[in-house]
């Protein structure tokens, strides 16, 4: 909304506010200001000028020399090639040292021997057009008498002549305050943030009358569907002299961002911007039948806009019609088929309320955003259609634009009944942490237009406030006027004020992100959204319960249409598309969350998880297992977990058989890791193995050692041997390792496995497996024969157990 401070000055007075301060308080009481221009400001030294004589120039052709007289005690002598000045004629003059739009400066000079001491200006050069100044031409000079100013005292300011000095004042005015889109919000916002007088009479708009006529001589209106037109007024003016606007109306137009047109259609879009009630004129003769409907548009119904643009409207839109054609699109844009043009007689002025949906919709589908729509997609009052429309016909009466004719069409089906809350000031000073009196609220709301009950104990909220409805939206009324710089800083209210920190869950995750990063993965993010196809990709079986999967209700598309159950298709999309531009070697993690349905109309369950993945060119022998085996080893150091295991699994249908294995902690799974099938990597077309991981974190954090155990450092000296076992090839590494633990007892420190070998000395179907074993005693040094004794244990139980005996 761009305000013109002139404007404004006829509703509450602002003479004594520097701009700057206006803009500041305004935007600290809830009308947020954007910026500010102060109108004609390039413009200086330019003043009113009367030719006295014209003579050709001597040493041109196309020159002529003009003596003006610009109220200086001798006239100065301008030389200028325009060819429509004439003696008598009344100019702006661009005097020696003046300013012109566009950084241009006016000196002294001589043309072609012949001293010029300014210039004579042309609307273009004052910044203008001809919409601006209708009757000047665009390729001359500015005459002041063909736009009826010959009257214009010499050597006054051109600024002030042509009503060009103002201030135009942008405000972005917030959705819920569509009372502020006007002049008269606009005024009564500033008269209670300076605590100025507002004046707005209370009957805006004197009767105007017409000849004796009435309008139902002239014209009838039916609203077909009165839930998307809550009031239809309308006004009927005859004998209409379609001409230009005076200059005041033409310039508090400009000020405000609208091109002036003609007195008819200036008149509706000035009111549209003082009473923020946006108008329409129709051509009366264009109106078959003299009747007005207002109905839905039928299917595939055709209208041509006034920008010449024809639309196929669907039985959603609402349009104003007469018995035969649509007219209007309602609250959007007049039609071409009824237009004011120079030959219109006869007018009909609409003052309407729609509904604000509708419009929003309607405009969005065509394409058409208008000032219009703008206004009436926020929400307007149905009580403002009267004083606007009643606005109007005293335009076109003080314009002398034409006859009003009597009587008015008010069809109003269900008349607004104004909204009464409770004004409790006690939770109102606790919600805002004040200490202001009954009384002084009061006086808050009686200067923004509500009615205060004698008791002071209620409020009727005025019409055009719909966004007043709670104790809430009074305690902010109440707070943007009193000023929030005057709430005073105070210490929390808690009984228990607490320091801020992470929760040991953030913490934990923290830990865990740091730790992954340092080991040189890369986080992603991807969305929770994703398509049901992810599932085929991954192989997962038809009636794999994972693909029970919470359908979105209203999806942007088939690729965002349900939410996850697994983030491994996240992952190996964007793997995939880092092979695709020729990232050889990534390495990523996500931590995000899985969905996963419960009974009908409940929410889902969220728990985290942790996926990680990668792929290398230079990982083509089977590495990448081991690889992925560290990370999650490196994840159980920070959760503090020693006793974990990691067990072979050959029934996932995404990994790839006999290169896939689960961690478990107890009976819990942990996390699900491998190498992933061969025909999943062709579905992402991948050359080279991919890893991937699927960590439950929810699981992880639950399981975690709260408390680390630290031992003190070893007293006595330890024994290490190494083995190199003969075992059978499905037997488990880890099932060895933990073995020779249970076995040895206290006295086995560690065990680490170095080698795994397969040849034919080993035989088919077995392999050699090799440990480090360190043997340590906590209270003397173990001898050898106790090392052997132990040694011979745990030999004498893997071959019992297991089949496995030394390799020799």
């Amino acid at each position: 909304m761009q305000l013109s401070m002139n404007w404004l000055a006829d509703f509450t007075d602002v003479s004594d506010i520097n701009i700057k301060d206006y803009c500041d308080r305004m935007t600290m009481t809830g009308s947020k200001v954007e910026t500010y221009e102060v109108l004609a400001e390039d413009i200086t030294g330019v003043v009113v000028g009367k030719i006295l004589s014209v003579v050709p120039h001597s040493n041109s052709d196309h020159l002529v020399i003009c003596q003006v007289e610009i109220g200086a005690a001798e006239p100065v002598q301008i030389v200028t090639g325009a060819s429509n000045v004439f003696a008598g004629a009344v100019v702006p003059v661009a005097t020696d040292g003046s300013n012109l739009p566009g950084g241009i400066k006016i000196k002294k000079g001589k043309l072609r021997g012949e001293v010029s001491c300014g210039m004579l200006c042309s609307i273009g050069e004052l910044g203008l057009t001809t919409h601006d100044m209708p009757g000047a031409i665009e390729d001359g000079i500015l005459i002041l008498n063909d736009v009826g100013l010959a009257d214009a005292p010499v050597g006054e300011d051109i600024r002030k002549v042509l009503m060009l000095a103002d201030t135009a004042v942008e405000f972005e005015i917030t959705s819920n305050r569509p009372d502020c889109l006007s002049v008269i919000g606009l005024a009564r916002e500033t008269a209670v943030s300076f605590g100025k007088e507002l004046r707005i009479p209370e009957a805006p708009v004197p009767a105007v009358r017409g000849d004796g006529e009435t309008i139902d001589k002239y014209l009838s209106v039916d609203i077909a569907n009165t839930e998307l037109c809550t009031r239809y007024s309308a006004r009927v003016v005859k004998n209409v002299k379609i001409a230009p606007s005076p200059l005041w109306l033409r310039m508090r137009l400009r000020a405000s961002g609208v091109r002036p047109i003609n007195n008819i259609v200036d008149i509706t879009n000035y009111v549209m911007l003082e009473y923020g009630q946006p108008m329409h004129a129709f051509d009366y003769k264009c109106l078959d039948g003299s009747h007005i409907i207002v109905r839905n548009a039928a299917e595939g119904e055709t209208f041509v806009s006034l920008d010449d643009q024809e639309h196929t409207l669907d039985a959603a839109s609402l349009v104003i019609a007469d018995e035969k054609k649509a007219v209007a699109l309602a609250g959007v844009m007049g039609g071409l088929n009824s237009e004011i043009t120079d030959d219109t007689v006869t007018v009909v002025f609409e003052s309407a309320m729609f509904h604000p949906g509708n419009v929003r919709v309607t405009a969005k589908k065509q394409g058409m955003r208008t000032e219009s729509s703008a206004r009436f997609e926020k929400g307007l009052d149905c009580e403002n259609t009267m004083p606007a429309l009643n606005r109007a016909c005293e335009l076109v009466a003080l314009l002398n634009a034409g006859e009003v004719v009597d009587g008015t069409i008010d069809v109003y089906p269900a008349k607004k009944v104004p909204f009464t809350m409770e004004l409790d000031c006690d939770k109102i000073n606790t919600f805002l942490g004040v200490n202001l009196t009954r009384e002084y609220m009061a006086d808050v709301f009686r200067s923004l237009d509500f009615v205060v009950s004698e008791d002071l104990s209620t409020l009727t909220v005025p019409t055009y406030r719909d966004d007043v409805r709670c104790m809430n939206d009074l305690a902010e009324e109440v707070l943007r006027i009193y000023g929030y710089n005057m709430i005073e800083s105070t210490l929390s209210a808690a009984a228990t004020p607490t320091v801020g920190a992470r929760t040991e869950r953030q913490s934990f995750d923290m830990h865990l992100r740091d730790m992954l990063c340092g080991m040189g993965l890369d986080e992603i993010e991807t969305f929770s959204f994703i398509s049901p196809s992810y599932y085929q990709k991954i192989r997962l079986a038809d009636n794999d319960v994972r693909r029970k999967s919470v359908v979105i209700s209203n999806p942007l598309g088939e690729d965002t249409s349900v939410m996850r159950t697994t983030m491994l298709p996240s992952m190996l999309k964007v793997l995939s598309d880092n092979v695709a531009v020729k990232n050889k070697d990534v390495q990523l993690f996500e931590m995000g969350k899985v969905y996963l349905p419960t009974a009908e109309g409940e929410l889902p369950e969220e728990p985290g998880r942790l996926s990680i993945g990668f792929v290398s060119e230079a990982d083509k022998t089977g590495s990448g297992f081991y690889r992925m085996k560290g990370y999650l080893e490196a994840i159980l150091y920070i959760a503090g977990i020693t006793d974990a295991d990691f067990v072979s699994c050959d029934n996932e249908p995404t990994f790839h058989p006999g290169r896939c294995a689960k961690l478990l902690k107890g009976d819990t799974e942990l996390a699900l890791f491998g190498e992933v099938h061969p025909e999943v990597a062709e579905n992402y077309n991948f050359v080279t193995p991919v890893y991937v991981c699927e960590l439950a974190l929810d699981k992880l954090f639950d399981v975690r050692r709260l408390m680390m155990d630290y031992k003190p450092l070893p007293k006595y000296p330890a024994l290490e041997r190494d083995f190199s076992f003969v075992c059978d090839e499905a037997t488990e590494a880890g099932t060895i390792a933990k073995e020779i633990k249970a076995c040895g007892g206290k006295v086995v420190e560690s065990v680490e496995l170095f080698d795994i070998y397969r040849g034919a000395q080993i035989g088919e179907g077995k392999k050699s497996v090799s440990y480090a074993v360190m043997l340590r005693a906590d209270d003397h040094t173990m001898t050898d024969e106790e090392a052997d004794a132990t040694v011979t244990k745990i030999l004498d139980k893997l071959a019992a157990a297991h089949g496995i005996t030394l390799r020799k």
